[in-house]
């Protein structure tokens, strides 16, 4: 398995070409909360997959995230936009960079998983750190949506048993509510698909991408909010 840490570190262009192959999540977010005029926090927001589909309608959004690398490619993203009402930072995400009840808003998509993954002896304690100091930026009423991966190359919800745990304690721990959806990834083609598949999931996911010629690859995602 290929590992993400050094990829986020040194490979994140690459890393943002496969994302785009997914749809946003723009209408998703709305559902739960819409976000016109609102100051937004985005939460591990790696290359700006989610900042750069709300930066539009925020009254601001901060770009958090641990890989400087990573925030480098959102800064360029959103300087292209136009829009003056974001920032990027570096930041942990068990200990925020953000003052008191300062967000409407928090978004993280595929972040949390790192911490929260069983594989970590300190994954309770990690996740309560991230949940106490969502809570501790947000304002009353504020919201919180999580997003996180369900399985890849699966039709139906099939999460990794090392996350099994963490998504558990997300609905009976701290009571949020929960759904899951289809992200597919749709590539150009099966050299493209083949290539950023076994870049990001390793040989087992590509060698059956190439056998089953999935240009088309089933992804399930879960969102929990609060």
């Amino acid at each position: 398995m290929p590992n993400h840490t050094e990829i986020y570190r040194k490979d994140a262009e690459k890393y943002h070409e496969l994302i785009s192959k997914q749809n946003n999540l723009t209408n998703i977010i709305k559902q739960i909360r819409p976000f016109k005029g609102l100051d937004i926090v985005d939460l591990g927001a790696g290359t700006g997959r989610l900042t750069s589909v709300l930066v539009e309608e925020a009254k601001s959004i901060i770009a958090l995230d641990a890989s400087e690398e990573m925030l480098k490619i959102t800064k360029e993203k959103l300087e292209k936009t136009g829009f003056t009402n974001w920032k990027t930072q570096v930041s942990d995400l068990r200990k925020l960079s953000l003052q008191d009840q300062s967000a409407d808003l928090i978004v993280a998509g595929w972040s949390i998983c790192y911490l929260g993954s069983s594989n970590n002896p300190y994954w309770e304690q990690d996740i309560y750190k991230v949940i106490k100091e969502m809570k501790r930026a947000l304002r009353r009423n504020g919201t919180i949506i999580i997003f996180e991966t369900l399985g890849t190359g699966v039709k139906t919800p099939s999460p990794p048993d090392f996350l099994k745990k963490y998504y558990a304690a997300l609905v009976n721990q701290y009571c949020f509510s929960h759904q899951s959806i289809r992200l597919d990834y749709t590539f150009d083609d099966m050299q493209q698909a083949e290539e950023l598949t076994r870049f990001f999931f390793g040989s087992d996911l590509s060698n059956r991408v190439v056998k089953e010629n999935l240009v088309h690859l089933p992804e399930c995602v879960g969102i929990w909010w609060l």
